[in-house]
């Protein structure tokens, strides 16, 4: 079994022998499923109908994140083609990986109905990690990652039996 790269790299092996322009075809490639994989982790990032939600779940800010941090224009250095799939907000790495949750009182934080609400913190708080002592990631980023590669592989091979006929 090969590697993701190996594979791909084969894949570009068999466009330069049938004379196609590899680089520009790499190009338009990598693009689109950059363009895949920002659609894909903002589609798995909270708020998505999900059973995770409350106050800091309700902006979008996170699902946001990944189209405008990540870099979907292809930069080409030397033989390498560059994408980015970025989320830069402060606390993406603990939802996508998941996290312990530590017994502690939040000032200013408080049930209402099933949801959690930020409050002026002189009407009270609660205290968390009392029952769930670690929250499970969504693991966005990584499917993110599976749907670029499936691009990628489909793109390459699609082109790849264009040329054939």
């Amino acid at each position: 079994m090969s590697t993701f790269g190996q594979a791909t790299r084969k894949r570009l092996e068999q466009l330069r022998k049938q004379g196609q322009n590899v680089p520009k075809i790499m190009v338009e490639v990598i693009e689109g499923a950059t363009d895949a994989a920002v659609e894909r982790a903002t589609e798995l990032t909270p708020p998505n109908g999900s059973s995770i939600s409350g106050t800091g779940t309700r902006t979008g800010e996170l699902a946001q994140a990944w189209a405008t941090d990540s870099t979907t224009k292809a930069t080409v250095i030397g033989g390498a083609v560059r994408t980015t799939l970025a989320n830069n907000m402060q606390y993406a790495s603990y939802v996508n990986d998941g996290h312990r949750m530590d017994k502690h009182f939040v000032p200013g934080l408080i049930v209402n109905g099933n949801m959690l609400e930020k409050v002026d913190p002189s009407l009270g708080g609660i205290t968390v990690g009392t029952k769930t002592p670690y929250i499970k990631g969504v693991y966005m980023k990584q499917a993110a990652i599976g749907r670029y590669k499936n691009v990628v592989k489909q793109e390459l091979d699609k082109r790849i039996r264009e040329n054939f006929k």
